[in-house]
């Protein structure tokens, strides 16, 4: 089955944040592998809104208070997502204030930064000070060890769909031979 026929199934052929039934997209959750559990399937307004925070109707997430009780992470993540950005007209705070997410699920929602101010934000570069974003791909500039597995990413090795760690500006996550790895940036390059 593909993404789309999946998430189909797991929604009922409605958008997973609005209920909408038509123009219905997936929508990657980044960071993200593509797979129907970290993507959800939302109508063209939705996503647009998502793309373009300046086109926001703040009226057409009030649709959040019912979705974010789903029980499918990637729909929290992008109910939390949404709430943070629109928490300061009030009652998308309320909401946010009743939203649980477990440790993992929370870490994602943080991982695109959405929320945090300048201040908070950790900034993530590579060896070469380039800014680095949760999804970019990075190329290795040394062979590396890594450790719990007996095999050694070498240097030139793409990794894509990076994550960042937000606890830490030196440490990123990607998928070296089918992996999870901790790699630090001043190893990395950013791939143009």
């Amino acid at each position: 089955m593909t993404t789309e026929s999946d998430l189909q199934a797991r929604s009922g052929s409605i958008c997973e944040l609005c209920s909408s039934s038509e123009q219905l997209e997936v929508f990657a959750v980044l960071p993200s592998d593509e797979t129907a559990d970290q993507s959800v399937l939302i109508c063209n307004s939705c996503a647009d809104q998502i793309n373009n925070p300046q086109s926001v109707d703040i009226n057409h997430w009030r649709c959040l208070s019912d979705s974010m009780w789903s029980q499918v992470p990637a729909v929290q993540v992008m109910a939390w997502r949404m709430l943070t950005r629109l928490s300061a007209e009030g009652w998308p705070q309320e909401l946010l204030d009743m939203l649980y997410l477990d440790e993992e699920t929370l870490a994602w929602a943080q991982a695109t930064g959405e929320g945090q101010t300048d201040e908070d934000a950790v900034i993530h570069k590579d060896c070469n000070g380039a800014l680095l974003s949760a999804g970019d791909t990075v190329t290795l500039t040394k062979d590396l060890n890594v450790k719990g597995t007996s095999f050694t990413a070498k240097r030139g090795t793409a990794v894509r769909n990076i994550s960042l760690v937000s606890s830490n500006e030196e440490h990123i996550e990607g998928r070296v031979n089918g992996t999870q790895i901790v790699i630090l940036t001043k190893f990395v390059k950013r791939a143009n």
